[in-house]
């Protein structure tokens, strides 16, 4: 199992030299791949522009969007950014895409909240349209586009991810969700009929030291403000000690898991070089 890092785009206080910093400190390693999110209406820094600005200034760590919120996006100037990024990385790009949970994000769009499993279906086929048969271009560099991920928890999600895409991410939480997760990917992919193996991704969230798990903690209840009185339980899953690391990764490696993306709740340049010296 791979072990990448969170792009501090949504946590308060990252400006152009800590974003950058960020950026040169993970292509060193150990990290594999950049993760981002993806909010319309939150203070935050769009994903795809971060990772086309982490892209200038790399050349081994892969980047992903971890995940666009699909049906916000007309399909044709998605095909062409993402096979922009794909080319300009190098082929370094995974487009993981899903439905959103968030209906604020699609008001401020002006995107109808109602129908967004279809779109994105829709969408999918068309992706893959626009890059194999090049009619909008650039020519990816990936062979017929980059990667696709789907995230999701419901049957049409993997379903999706059986017929459209290259593999799975699970949107955090312990171990045993991930592996009820995985084992339905898994049986979708199987009865679809598929040669390849299934990637399957998951990801969690990190906060490093003392001074930095209560900011943390803000945050985490700020993001997820949505969900209600459950975002007091998704924010005490955070990963607060290296033992909980350690633990956490072991754990999904056990369980199968290809690539596991922590993303940090503080932005700190402290925190990647903590996660950095425990992945190491």
């Amino acid at each position: 199992m791979q072990v990448g890092i969170g792009l501090p785009t949504t946590t308060p206080g990252t400006d152009r030299a800590l974003f950058f910093e960020w950026v040169r400190r993970a292509e060193q390693g150990p990290f594999s791949t950049l993760g981002v999110f993806d909010r319309l209406a939150y203070d935050s820094l769009d994903p795809l522009v971060s990772l086309s600005a982490a892209a200038a200034m790399t050349s081994r760590i892969r980047l992903a969007t971890t995940i666009l919120t699909g049906p916000l996006y007309n399909t044709a100037l998605l095909a062409k950014s993402a096979a922009s990024l794909d080319v300009l990385s190098g082929g370094r790009l995974v487009l993981g895409l899903a439905i959103g949970a968030r209906d604020s994000d699609y008001e401020v769009a002006g995107v109808p909240h109602k129908g967004r499993g279809r779109r994105l279906s829709e969408q999918l086929a068309a992706l893959r349209d626009y890059w194999e048969e090049n009619t909008i271009g650039p020519k990816p560099a990936c062979p017929g586009g980059p990667p696709l991920l789907l995230g999701g928890l419901n049957d049409l999600t993997f379903a999706r991810v059986a017929r459209y895409a290259n593999g799975y991410l699970h949107g955090g939480g312990p171990p045993a969700t991930f592996v009820r997760a995985s084992e339905k990917a898994r049986a979708a992919w199987v009865d679809a009929g598929r040669p390849d193996r299934l990637q399957l991704w998951g990801m969690a969230y990190f906060a490093l030291g003392e001074d930095a798990i209560d900011a943390g903690m803000r945050y985490m209840r700020d993001y997820y403000a949505f969900v209600g009185p459950f975002a007091e339980k998704i924010a005490a899953g955070m990963l607060t000690t290296p033992q909980a690391i350690v633990h956490f990764v072991r754990s999904y490696q056990e369980a199968g898991c290809d690539e596991l993306i922590l993303f940090p709740s503080v932005s700190s340049i402290s925190q990647l070089d903590r996660l950095a010296d425990i992945i190491g």
